[in-house]
């Protein structure tokens, strides 16, 4: 038996009996990380969270949001795309490369997890509706309160040992922590508009410091583990993901004849994931000893997820291009 085998059958049996039975079971693996580096990891993770949280908040004007809300039609196609393509994407995923358990509810959580407000920059580089895409950002963070915790209960199912695996009180939590701080941005916003390009600059600026930052820590720490996440399945399954979910968005907004910013803001919102969320709850709803070095699959997704969109970006700005100037005006 491999090193690999070892780790991938002791973290499934330490799942299983930590979720099930509500028992401390420590598997074989060991977590090579400082208990005070760890903590600070964690601490890193969640401000960085509440920052960017609030720094979207500010971005958003309750006039335009009223007007989105009257004519729900693209946000209802998004959220449909974004809670019907994406969990399904990965459940089929998981099921096509036989993951292990442990994997298994790591790519279910990354797939039901809401739009990412990395879809906000790519949206803008698309030349797509800012505002749909603000305000598709937002709803998919509410409405998942609910319906993350039902997908993933549906979709454990279909899987052996991860019925009762579903972390709920780990994702409220988490859910929690973005949207206390993407109201209290909308209120800024809204009654002291002059002080919300100051916050977002200054938000941007700690949210690139501080992934920096644990970008470091992690590597130091975690460097030498990286391999036992970038295995052939995983890897294939961190970048089909992306990929389906911004064909899939952009066909079913094709389907019902949305516009053209509006298709491509549909397809963003789509693919991207709020993988911060996702590592939050990675962090926050399983021991270390049970997630390994799992809580990494979240970085490589994103990786894939970015590079894909800048290849987008790439083409349609060729295109854009290319196109006659009567109909580029």
């Amino acid at each position: 038996m491999n090193v690999t085998e070892g780790y991938r059958r002791d973290v499934s049996y330490g799942l299983i009996n930590i979720t099930s039975e509500n028992t401390t079971i420590t598997s074989g693996f060991h977590y090579p990380i400082p208990q005070g580096m760890d903590k600070a990891i964690n601490g890193i993770t969640i401000v960085i969270l509440f920052i960017t949280m609030i720094s979207l908040g500010c971005t958003m004007e309750i006039t335009k949001i009223k007007a989105h809300i009257l004519q729900p039609k693209g946000v209802v196609i998004a959220l449909v795309a974004q809670f019907g393509i994406m969990p399904l994407t990965a459940f089929c995923l998981a099921k096509v490369f036989q993951l292990e358990p442990i994997e298994a509810v790591t790519v279910l959580i990354c797939g039901c997890c809401p739009g990412g407000n990395l879809s906000n920059i790519f949206t803008l580089a698309l030349q797509g509706d800012m505002n749909l895409s603000i305000l598709m950002t937002t709803c998919s963070t509410v409405v998942a309160l609910g319906a993350m915790p039902l997908l993933l209960y549906l979709y454990c199912q279909g899987f052996s040992g991860l019925e009762n695996a579903v972390p709920y009180a780990g994702i409220i939590i988490a859910l929690i922590l973005t949207l206390v701080p993407c109201a209290i941005g909308i209120a800024i916003n809204h009654w002291a508009s002059r002080y919300s390009q100051m916050i977002v600059k200054v938000g941007l600026s700690i949210l690139l410091i501080a992934s920096v930052a644990i970008a470091v820590m992690t590597s130091i720490t975690l460097g030498g583990m990286l391999w036992l996440v970038l295995s052939p399945q995983l890897l294939a399954v961190a970048s089909l993901m992306p990929l389906i979910g911004y064909l899939f968005g952009y066909i079913l907004s094709t389907l019902f004849r949305m516009a053209s910013e509006c298709k491509r803001t549909i397809a963003v919102e789509t693919g991207c994931q709020n993988i911060q969320l996702c590592s939050t709850i990675l962090k926050v709803a399983f021991p270390l000893e049970v997630i390994g070095p799992l809580f990494l699959f979240p970085l490589i997704y994103i990786i894939f997820q970015a590079l894909e969109a800048l290849l987008f970006i790439v083409v349609f700005r060729c295109y854009q291009r290319r196109k006659p100037p009567t109909e580029g005006k």
